[in-house]
């Protein structure tokens, strides 16, 4: 099972969503575009939160210097990112690949995160609670339902929000995976909690 992490926008919580999701299923890691904070990337937080053996965490296909948008920061570098030269890691086991912001994030100026979605990903969404978080969800869910992509599952960031999270279930049809509470801290055992919560859903994707 190859599963695409996305979210509602930057800051929402896909890293964690990310790493929850990589120790349920002990799945392997790969984020294919990492733009920014390279010493402390996504890659590195996810080896930081998990704590099973075996899990394989990929090289980025791009590592980018500044903390913005990839397609200026890869500017910035004096490069140019192109798709075709984003290979998804060979792996026997499920993958687990975290996007980059939201899906209309552009890479170049022509593509965006959306085009990095194989026909073969089964898309997770995350959302975060916050005013306006309706409308980002689901113009989400819209944008890829508009080029076929069928989103599997949806996990929710941040204290409970019933009728936020009723009117989007409803409107979406999405499988509730769960809610990540607003936790004073993440570690390791924080993420095996949510792990062992979350493997039932995920499993049934």
């Amino acid at each position: 099972m190859k599963l695409f992490i996305t979210g509602i926008g930057t800051d929402v919580g896909k890293t964690i969503a990310s790493s929850i999701v990589t120790q349920a299923l002990e799945a392997d890691y790969w984020k294919p575009i990492q733009a920014g904070d390279l010493e402390n990337s996504d890659s590195h937080k996810i080896q930081k939160y998990i704590s099973n053996n075996k899990t394989v965490i990929h090289d980025n296909s791009y590592k980018l210097n500044t903390p913005t948008s990839p397609h200026y920061a890869a500017e910035i570098d004096g490069i140019t990112i192109d798709v075709k030269k984003i290979k998804e890691p060979k792996t026997a086991n499920h993958l687990v690949i975290e996007g980059a912001g939201g899906i209309l994030v552009p890479i170049n100026n022509n593509d965006s995160i959306i085009n990095l979605i194989q026909p073969d990903y089964k898309v997770i969404v995350v959302s975060r609670h916050y005013l306006g978080s309706i409308n980002h969800t689901l113009m989400t869910f819209e944008v890829l339902q508009s080029r076929n992509i069928k989103v599997a599952g949806i996990i929710f960031s941040g204290d409970e929000n019933t009728a936020t999270e009723a009117i989007i279930l409803s409107k979406t049809k999405a499988n509730f995976i769960g809610r990540i509470e607003n936790e004073p801290y993440f570690d390791h055992n924080v993420i095996q909690y949510y792990a062992d919560k979350f493997r039932d859903n995920l499993e049934k994707l």
